[in-house]
């Protein structure tokens, strides 16, 4: 399945999550999706990102919420069906934006925390979902660069 496609579908699923352990379930499927779409890319896409796309592969790899989110509950992970990624700068703008809301998400959820773990698992969470963010941007910088230079 394309790229962009489970976008949506992840969106999808952060909006509608309306208990704490979906939005944690909704931010582990994001930072897969991340890490899926960044792998993805330093094989397959363009080669001046490659090596940016890694370390997004890398930095989307790094949540532990998974551990706390069997593949039975959540259906198993969205990212496991992405096949291609057909149109780099769409899927990375869309990423960039559900990782935007991923981390607004998880503020509601730290706000409202009252255990201790809880608040730690979302915190964590929020640093990566911005790591990758923060990678994300820097792909798409190259891709723009790429585009603009005549070569």
């Amino acid at each position: 399945m394309d790229a962009v496609r489970i976008i949506a579908a992840s969106r999808r699923g952060l909006a509608q999550a309306s208990t704490v352990q979906d939005v944690i379930v909704e931010a582990w499927q994001a930072q897969a999706l991340a890490e899926a779409i960044g792998s993805h890319l330093a094989i397959f896409g363009p080669y001046e990102v490659r090596s940016r796309a890694r370390g997004l592969g890398d930095a989307g790899g790094r949540f532990s919420g998974g551990l706390l989110c069997p593949a039975s509950a959540t259906g198993g992970l969205r990212a496991a069906q992405l096949s291609e990624v057909r149109d780099a700068k769409a899927a990375l703008t869309g990423l960039c934006l559900l990782l935007r809301e991923v981390c607004e998400a998880l503020v509601a959820v730290v706000c409202s925390a009252d255990e201790e773990g809880m608040y730690w698992t979302c915190v964590e969470a929020m640093d990566t979902a911005d790591e990758s963010r923060d990678r994300v941007t820097g792909i798409l910088e190259k891709l723009e660069v790429r585009d603009r230079d005549p070569a």
